[in-house]
């Protein structure tokens, strides 16, 4: 893998953010490709979370980590990998409501934004289980367990 640039931005006024190392290690983690590169993490309130979800997907909610892939104009050569907009408060919540570390959670967050910056997605089944069995593997490299586990114990019960 290659060395990825972070560029940390957190404009969140609350705590519970991890340190910006932290970010730099996981992004890094989750980068698959041999090229060198960039991307924006930016660490946001619920509002603006909101805002964007709204205005890129229909869903006037916040929501967990939004990704933005950069698109370069065709005849241009950027390493840029895009950007990833996380919202604090919705990530803490959820780390309570499913019984997680809340530094694990925002690592999955990191993990999983930086997979569909490189393409990867979820909304058909095949590649739902490519992409979770790639944060999985990678996020038990950085020290963490299974994400999804919480998750299907509480779909058992």
């Amino acid at each position: 893998m290659s060395e990825l640039t972070v560029d940390f931005q957190n404009v969140y006024d609350g705590p519970g953010v991890p340190e910006a190392s932290l970010f730099q290690t996981w992004a890094q983690a989750a980068w698959q490709h041999e090229n060198p590169s960039e991307v924006t993490i930016r660490i946001v309130g619920a509002l603006e979370s909101q805002g964007l979800n709204h205005e890129y997907r229909g869903k006037d909610k916040p929501t967990n980590v939004l990704s933005f892939p950069f698109e370069a104009p065709a005849g241009i050569t950027v390493s840029l990998a895009g950007d990833l907009v996380i919202c604090a408060p919705v990530v803490e919540h959820e780390a309570v409501e499913q019984h997680k570390e809340a530094v694990a959670h925002w690592a999955h967050m990191v993990v999983h934004g930086m997979l569909h910056l490189q393409g990867y997605d979820h909304i058909e089944d095949g590649d739902a289980e490519v992409m979770e069995a790639l944060e999985v593997r990678l996020l038990a490299q950085l020290g963490f367990g299974n994400p999804y586990e919480a998750e299907e114990t509480e779909k058992d019960s």
